[in-house]
Formats: C-alpha cells, sequence, structure tokens
C-alpha cells in the first residue's frame, strides 16, 4: 500500500510518501526550488518520493491532501456575511483568488498531478482529502511512541479550526474539543509578529527569540483588552483590536492606540518597548499552553501528550509544559507546521480510514527527521568537482579530527551529511557548526554567515548520554522543540554586570562556559543527539568532546537569511564560497576556503530576499 501525503497552496508545501504504514520519505518544496515557504504544488519533493522508493506514478494507491478547501471558502464566505460592511475590501480582494485557486482545487491538484506526475494515471479515484487540524493531530499521534495519548493541535486557522483536543488509541483517534475561528492563538501570536515588523508566517521564531531581552509589562494588558482566558483553557479574542477578518492587515487602530504607535517598519531600529512587547505575548502564549496542558490533563486523565501544528515550534513554551509535570511525556512533531500536514494526511487516511494496524516504536516513526535526499560519496565527488571545488577526501575517522580540529580552533563549519531533515530545523544533516565555548561565535555566525539579526540565539547539540551534565532537562530533544536551562554549575557565578545593562545589549554579557548557545535568560534550545540516529554526527561530538572536554556544538541551519535550508552540494558549495564558513564537510570530501580558486559571484545573502 503506497499513500502519497500532499500539502501545498498555502505555505510550506511538502509532500510524504507511507509504504504500507511507514513513513518512507517526505520533503518541502522549498529545498528543491529554492523559494522559501514555497506553496506551489511540490512537484520535486512527490518526484523525489518516488524515486528515492523506486516507485512508479501508477503504483501510488491513495494521494490524500492535507485540507478540504471548500471548507475554507465556506469560512470566507461566512466571516464576510458575519462583518458586512466592514469585510469587503478584503473580501473582494479574496473572492477572485479563492474562487480560482481554493474553490477549484481539487480540479487544480487533478491537472497539477497529470502535468506534472503523469498524465497516464488515472488521479481521479485516488484523490482524498483530509481535514487541517486532522492532519495535524495524526501528525502528532501515529508517529509518536505512545500507544494512547492526549493530542493538542494549535496554529492560526485551518478550515475553520485553530485548536483542536483529540484523543489517539492504536489506531484511531478522536477530535473531542475545538476552538474556531477567528479565535486563535496563532493568529494573536501573528498579529503581534506583525505589529513587530515582522513577517507573519515566517517572523513569529524572532518574536520568541526577542522575548528574553525584554520584561512581560505589557501582558496584563494582553489579557485584559485582548483576550479572555478561561479557568478551563479555551479563549476567546477580543476583534476590536485585530483586522484579520475585515481588513488586509493583522491589528487595527485600536491595537496600534493600545500599545503606543504604528507598527515597527520592519528592519529598523528594536526599541525597548518593542523588547517587552515581544516578551509579554510569550507570556501570555505560555500561560494559554500552559492552561491548556492542565485542563486536557484533567479532562481526559492522559499521561501522554502529544503537540503539532504551528504554536508547537515554540519550543520555549513546550519546555514549560515539560517542567510542569502535567504530563509524563510530551511527543511533538518535527514538521508541526503545515509541511507536517503531509505526512499527517497520510496517516489518517492510512488508520482512520482504510483501519490498518498500528506498531508503536519505541522511539518514533519519524527517524530523527531523516527523510530527504541523500548523496552518495561517488556523486558527491563529481557535483563538486563539476563547480570546480577543491577538496580532500577522507575515511570516517580521520574526517571526524580533521573537522573537530577546526572547530576546536574556532572555525565556522558547512556539514552536510546523510538524509535531509524534514521540517524547519537543522538537526545534524544540513548544519552549520561552531565551537559553543566562543564568547563571539554567536555575534560572528549572526552576522558574517548568517547574515541576520544579532539577537537571534544558536542553539546546543550535545550527545545524548551527557545532556545533563550540561542542561536542566530530563528527557531527550532529538528534534529542538524543548527549550531548559543551562545547568546551574556551567553558569558563571556572580555576573552582576548583567544587572547593570538593558534591552540588546544584554548578549555581549558572558552567561555560562557554553556562551555561543546560551541565550540572555540562561536558557538554550537544545538538540540530544543520538548514536543510533545519526552516528556520524553523534561521533564528531564524541571526537570534539575528546579534544575539549565538551561535548556541544552550535547548531544552525545551513543557510542564510531568507535562504531554504541547503539541499544538495551544490547549493553548499555556494553558501561556503559567499559567506564567511573556514571549512565546509560534505559526505567525506573535506573543502578549506582558503583553497578554493572558484570566485563568488557576490554576496550569497544577496541572493535571497530577507525573511
Amino acid at each position: 500500500m503506497r499513500i502519497l501525503g500532499i500539502s501545498a497552496y498555502y505555505h510550506d508545501a511538502a509532500a510524504c510518501l507511507l509504504i504500507d504504514g511507514k513513513i518512507e520519505c517526505a520533503a518541502q518544496e522549498e529545498r528543491f526550488t529554492r523559494i522559501k515557504h514555497d506553496a506551489s504544488f511540490p512537484m520535486n519533493a512527490i518526484q523525489f518520493c518516488l524515486g528515492y522508493s523506486n516507485t512508479k506514478p501508477s503504483e501510488v494507491d491513495y494521494v490524500v491532501f492535507y485540507d478540504k478547501p471548500f471548507l475554507k471558502f465556506e469560512r470566507l464566505l461566512e466571516t464576510y456575511l458575519a462583518f458586512a460592511p466592514r469585510g469587503f475590501r478584503s473580501f473582494s480582494k479574496a473572492l477572485p483568488e479563492w474562487i480560482k485557486d481554493k474553490l477549484f482545487q481539487k480540479s487544480q491538484l487533478l491537472h497539477d498531478l497529470n502535468e506534472h506526475i503523469d498524465e497516464n494515471v488515472n488521479w481521479k479515484p485516488r484523490l482524498t482529502f483530509s481535514e487541517h487540524h486532522l492532519s495535524h493531530a495524526a501528525s502528532a499521534f501515529f508517529p509518536s511512541p505512545f500507544d494512547s495519548a492526549a493530542i493538542l493541535t494549535m496554529d492560526g486557522v485551518g478550515e475553520w479550526t485553530t485548536t483542536s483536543v483529540g484523543l489517539g488509541e492504536g489506531n484511531r483517534l478522536t477530535i473531542e474539543q475545538e476552538i474556531q475561528f477567528p479565535h486563535s492563538i496563532g493568529l494573536l501570536y501573528s498579529a503581534f509578529t506583525y505589529y513587530l515588523g515582522f513577517r507573519v508566517n515566517s517572523g513569529e521564531y524572532k518574536v520568541m527569540g526577542l522575548a528574553p531581552y525584554g520584561t512581560p509589562k505589557y501582558a496584563g494588558l494582553i489579557k485584559n483588552n485582548l483576550i479572555d482566558i478561561k479557568t478551563d483553557g479555551s479563549f476567546a479574542l477580543n476583534l476590536h483590536y485585530f483586522n484579520y477578518c475585515t481588513g488586509l492587515t493583522m491589528t487595527s487602530e485600536a491595537f496600534h492606540d493600545l500599545f503606543g504607535g504604528k507598527p515597527r517598519t520592519p528592519e529598523t531600529t528594536l526599541e525597548e518597548r518593542h523588547l517587552d512587547i515581544a516578551a509579554s505575548i510569550q507570556a501570555v502564549t505560555e500561560e494559554i499552553v500552559l492552561g491548556l496542558g492542565r485542563a486536557i490533563s484533567l479532562q481526559t486523565g492522559a499521561r501522554n501528550l502529544c503537540l503539532a501544528g504551528g504554536v508547537a515550534l515554540n519550543c520555549v513554551a513546550n519546555g514549560k509544559l515539560a517542567r510542569a509535570g502535567i504530563f509524563d511525556r510530551l511527543w511533538i512533531q518535527p514538521a508541526a507546521g503545515d509541511a507536517g500536514g503531509a505526512v499527517g494526511a497520510a496517516l489518517a487516511l492510512n488508520y482512520q480510514l482504510l483501519g490498518r494496524s498500528r506498531v508503536v516504536s519505541s522511539s518514533d516513526e519519524m527517524k530523527g527527521a531523516f527523510l530527504g535526499p541523500e548523496y552518495v560519496q561517488s556523486d558527491i565527488e563529481q557535483r563538486l568537482l563539476a563547480c570546480g571545488a577543491r577538496f580532500n577526501v577522507f575515511e570516517e575517522s580521520q574526517l571526524l579530527t580533521k573537522t573537530a580540529e577546526a572547530l576546536a580552533n574556532g572555525r565556522a563549519v558547512g556539514w552536510m551529511n546523510g538524509r535531509m531533515e524534514f521540517g524547519p530545523r537543522a538537526l545534524g544533516a544540513r548544519s552549520i557548526l561552531a565551537d559553543p565555548r566562543s564568547p563571539t561565535a554567536q555575534r560572528e555566525l549572526n552576522l558574517k554567515i548568517k547574515f541576520r539579526e544579532s539577537f537571534r540565539p544558536f542553539a546546543p547539540s550535545v550527545r545524548e548520554e551527557d545532556v545533563k551534565e550540561w542542561f536542566d532537562l530530563s528527557e531527550t530533544s532529538p528534534y529542538m522543540l524543548l527549550v531548559g536551562e543551562v545547568a546551574e554549575h556551567q553558569r558563571i557565578p556572580g555576573n552582576d554586570s548583567f544587572d547593570k545593562v538593558s534591552g540588546l545589549d544584554k548578549q555581549a554579557v558572558q552567561r555560562s562556559t557554553i556562551p555561543a548557545v546560551t541565550h540572555v535568560d540562561g536558557t538554550a534550545r537544545i538538540q540530544t543527539v543520538s548514536r543510533d540516529l545519526n552516528p556520524r554526527f553523534h561521533g564528531l561530538l564524541s571526537r570534539f568532546k575528546e579534544m575539549t572536554g565538551c561535548p556541544v556544538l552550535v547548531n544552525t541551519s545551513f543557510n542564510v537569511r531568507g535562504e531554504p535550508i541547503i539541499n544538495t552540494p551544490e547549493d553548499a558549495f555556494k553558501c561556503f564560497l559567499g559567506t564567511g564558513l573556514d571549512v565546509l564537510v560534505v559526505g567525506n570530501c573535506f573543502l578549506e576556503k582558503s583553497e578554493q580558486t572558484v570566485v563568488s559571484p557576490g554576496p550569497h545573502h544577496e541572493l535571497y530576499a530577507l525573511d
């Protein structure tokens, strides 16, 4: 049985292939087209899935789309009627697109499958549709290591649902409760993303990273005016302060008056007020997530909780939920946003519709999120030679030693190894690595390699067996979706200079023995690395520990601001040439920047629009 799951036409288009209920491969379209958050029909991702699994298009039994477009059109129409005539402007602009691209999306899907995959296959009887939050819930529960669990999904909006609570047991799940549009924790957070001058559906993680620089002095204002949080964990927004139902922006003039001014113009200076607003919406979001968690625990008695939806990428809230002890265990879908809907749609069809049996894994079924393309050594060498690259080829032990030495000497390394990750996080397959002990690495990586805002934190990757020595984390975090505190004995005591600075100046104060991955509040977004899931990356961490005593590395995605994470050896080489990276490792190929004769056509980041 071969089931192809697809998400597309909104943002983060992706494809996933199940073979006999197992996730064989999955990838986002952006990694092939090099257009960040690409929403187009994922023809490249589908072709990868079919090619990697040696599946002919005619062998695909079902194609399942991750939501129901007609229900989305119904929401648009009913919202207009509810807010008429105030919503006419946005309605009149949206309606032609919805009629053309969304209302008749089944026809569009069939057209795209015929045009881009195989016109000789009769796709119509094979095409079916899931529902948005069912897809999210299925992506959270069915790959999890739990036979039974509660399920919480949170995002902006699907068809109507913005938050759902479900129960999963064996090969079945049911949605028990829903909060519906326009009341949405995801849209609330996105409204503040917009107000702070960042891009909606892209810059929410910037708000999360900015929050620790401020104080949540506006949290009361938010709760007293913008949102009513109920004791059972549910909530309702005061739509007077928002414009997404009736206008073309996220926030209204009343919102701007409440917070003291117009939305920040992108790329302008971040003021103290902006930092405090970011801290405030993050604090309110954490309160909502914890309230939902407590209510779900009381209502269901479940000891395990699965999470998905874009809000489940808020790893700070996840970390606080984990530490609260409300549940024994959490499991979060690593591709929690819309890309993961392709996985969930396929799994929902496999179990919910077809009723196939489910075998629960002791870890999970996402294979470490290493579900994308990989390149054999001979192919890597041919591709790099075609680019004009100069490199040495080493066997693995020597390669790990050379790479660890470079890192210990303060050099920044581009690292491409094995199958590409699925989801927004680089987990040691398409990563930029550095020494976490360096007090200057965080700023240098941001400004000279990633070309992004200086306040953005970097994550640590640590050997799974060493995590408790370095971080206050009682569980594994293979997908970099939990924030925990740096261990107390790794902190620098008596550093009172931190209390004398404010705002973004806080980043200059060294807080721990691994300052490059310690955020200004003493926390880190942790990835635990196991020998089983990623043996080569684990081996590099082990070699670095042998040399330095530190089993931790800075791990950030292999890209620049506005660029999707690299996919191919060619992508890696282009990024290497056009940035401040010192060393590139692709497979067993080791490249020194100083030895390259090919000159970059220009700064790599200038090829991409700012995110």
